[in-house]
């Protein structure tokens, strides 16, 4: 049996998650979520940048079904590298339930592809933050984003607000719809307005291929967490930045918990109060089914 030991200062996810208070709609998807090993049956990658605590299909359902979401979207975890076995035991476990986000390299070959869309891939993600991942050649991923196109999926991608600039023609380059996870990490101590922010709307909105995850406002968040005190208004100035995404976008947006969220060192969320916040980034009914049903379905589950 393979023993890993956990980055230190890394924290496990919360054991013991609150009930919502927002009840969201029937239908709903968490459109971005992981798994982690169990390491003993999943090896971590040796070349990971992390060790994680272990996080089982099993746990991620289970909280599925404690915060009201009936779907997952599961997205491959650097630290499991290209080694996509957990995310795919997950999905065949899932009962069409939850579809995935995989990590492949250049040699994947085309019945390898084909295996993981017949488990419910629906895209790759490829990850420009320095700090998580090892650099991989641009004409790599063009290569590997147009053989997926033919699949029918989508590319996401994760990086931060500084990179941006250099990084849109690229991305407009690539032959499918593109996925930005947790708005492009905006630094929320600057205006809403501000020249940082603006940018990325207006990538969205001179590009209609564009998507966006409006989540992980324990990352992004100057403020922290809310206090210990019954307060459910969590995170509120993460809110106006992702609210903008929302009201601007709302056919193109999605929402996830980023359970067991990765890498975090300085608190870790309940996740019965992320999904407190939604209604504070989409105010009304309709705002909420296109967010967590609607676009999430239209994205992962078209035609089923």
């Amino acid at each position: 049996m393979t023993h890993f030991t956990k980055t230190p200062g890394w924290l496990d996810w919360h054991p013991a998650p609150s009930s919502p208070r927002f009840r969201v709609p029937p239908g709903s998807v968490d459109a971005h979520c992981h798994v982690f090993g169990p390491g003993d049956r999943f090896p971590y990658a040796p070349e990971r940048k992390y060790t994680p605590c272990d996080a089982s299909k099993e746990q991620l359902f289970a909280l599925r079904d404690h915060l009201g979401f009936e779907r997952n979207v599961i997205v491959q975890a650097t630290c499991h590298g290209a080694d996509n076995s957990a995310l795919v035991d997950a999905l065949q476990a899932s009962n069409g339930r939850a579809r995935g986000i995989a990590t492949v390299k250049r040699s994947v070959s085309n019945e390898e592809l084909q295996a993981l869309h017949a488990a419910g891939v629906r895209g790759v993600r490829f990850n420009f933050v320095k700090r998580l991942v090892d650099f991989t050649p641009r004409d790599e991923l063009m290569e590997i984003a147009g053989r997926v196109a033919g699949l029918g999926w989508h590319v996401v991608v994760y990086f931060e607000a500084v990179d941006l600039p250099e990084l849109q023609d690229f991305f407009i380059d690539l032959p499918t719809p593109v996925v930005v996870d947790h708005m492009g990490r905006p630094d929320v101590s600057q205006p809403v307005d501000g020249p940082e922010f603006e940018c990325f709307v207006r990538f969205m909105r001179e590009h209609e291929k564009v998507w966006c995850k409006v989540s992980c406002p324990e990352r992004l968040s100057a403020s922290g967490p809310p206090a210990l005190d019954g307060e459910r208004s969590p995170y509120r100035d993460v809110a106006p930045f992702a609210r903008r995404i929302v009201e601007l976008f709302p056919d193109r947006v999605l929402w996830g918990t980023d359970w067991p969220h990765p890498n975090l060192k300085q608190h870790m969320p309940d996740d019965g109060l992320l999904v407190d916040f939604i209604p504070h980034i989409a105010p009304t009914a309709e705002l909420q089914q296109k967010l967590l049903v609607d676009n999430p379905r239209r994205l992962y589950w078209a035609g089923d």
